[in-house]
């Protein structure tokens, strides 16, 4: 079985992805993270004509767990969602209600990852953001992910390049990386898989650029792991004035939330070589086709 994602320092015997299932302040990074990949899949799916998604896993990004294709699903697509955890798969069905969305979801036990319930090819895309490392055998997914498209597969992992991954994993979380296969950041390894499994990669680039690191934490936290005591700067990134959901984004609750994230998307936007970028991505990503 893979370890339980998401497992705060000290305290393994609950991950983190519960807390999220009702607080929905999932951070400023977060929010940021969901938009920009919202903006590119909602691109892609358009220029390819994708109507049928499979997400798979869907926990690999933190924050409110389930909700990655919630837009797709707006825009008309038909999405099917698979999660390894009966608990965690109830309540993302209620979060999806609240939103007024359907997904099919379907709940397999934790070894059962190579050997998806479902009929080959059956969706115009098959996806997962940054879920491999969590996986007992995440070469068996991607094949899964091959055989059930008939046409693209898309996978993101964490940019080990990218200075807030040594951050984060030298300094500020370094239990973290005990809980995840690190073979699985190294999206070379990631091709080799899918090209073996008869994938054709068409593109590879960078997503979520943002002008902070890539911490995975609230900026609270990082404050406190660095041992920086300011009352000041605690103050500004925390209580009420420093809450970011983005399903209120999504309920309507707060309709301006989007503009005031994506002010700082100018990176990501940056008519720049992704080999640049790439110096401060938060993930790299591998689009291939059947």
């Amino acid at each position: 079985m893979s370890p339980s994602p998401f497992l705060p320092t000290g305290h393994a015997q609950r991950p983190i992805w519960e807390k999220y299932l009702t607080d929905y302040n999932e951070g400023l990074g977060l929010v940021y993270e969901r938009f920009v990949l919202d903006d590119f899949l909602a691109a892609l799916c358009r220029s390819e004509r994708v109507e049928t998604v499979l997400e798979a896993p869907i926990y690999g990004m933190a924050g409110v767990s389930g909700i990655n294709s919630a837009m797709l699903a707006r825009a008309g697509l038909q999405v099917t969602l698979v999660d390894d955890t009966p608990d965690r798969a109830a309540h993302i069905r209620r979060i999806w209600t609240e939103l007024g969305l359907t997904a099919d979801l379907v709940v397999i036990s934790p070894e059962r990852w190579s050997q998806l319930p479902l009929p080959d090819r059956s969706f115009d895309l098959t996806w997962n953001w940054a879920a491999l490392w969590y996986l007992p055998d995440a070469a068996g997914l991607l094949r899964e992910l091959v055989r059930l498209s008939r046409h693209l597969i898309f996978v993101a992992m964490p940019n080990t390049w990218q200075v807030g991954y040594w951050l984060r994993k030298f300094v500020l979380d370094r239990d973290f990386f005990r809980t995840v296969d690190e073979r699985w950041a190294d999206i070379g390894r990631v091709r080799r898989v899918l090209e073996a499994a008869g994938a054709r990669i068409l593109d590879t680039g960078v997503l979520d650029v943002p002008p902070w690191p890539d911490t995975v934490m609230p900026a609270g936290e990082v404050l406190k792991r660095l041992g920086i005591r300011s009352r000041r700067l605690q103050a500004q990134f925390s209580g009420d004035g420093w809450s970011w959901s983005t399903m209120a984004y999504y309920t309507g609750a707060q309709p301006d939330l989007r503009a005031r994230v994506m002010r700082y998307a100018w990176l990501d936007h940056a008519a720049l070589p992704w080999q640049l970028k790439a110096v401060w991505a938060h993930h790299r990503w591998l689009l291939a086709a059947v």
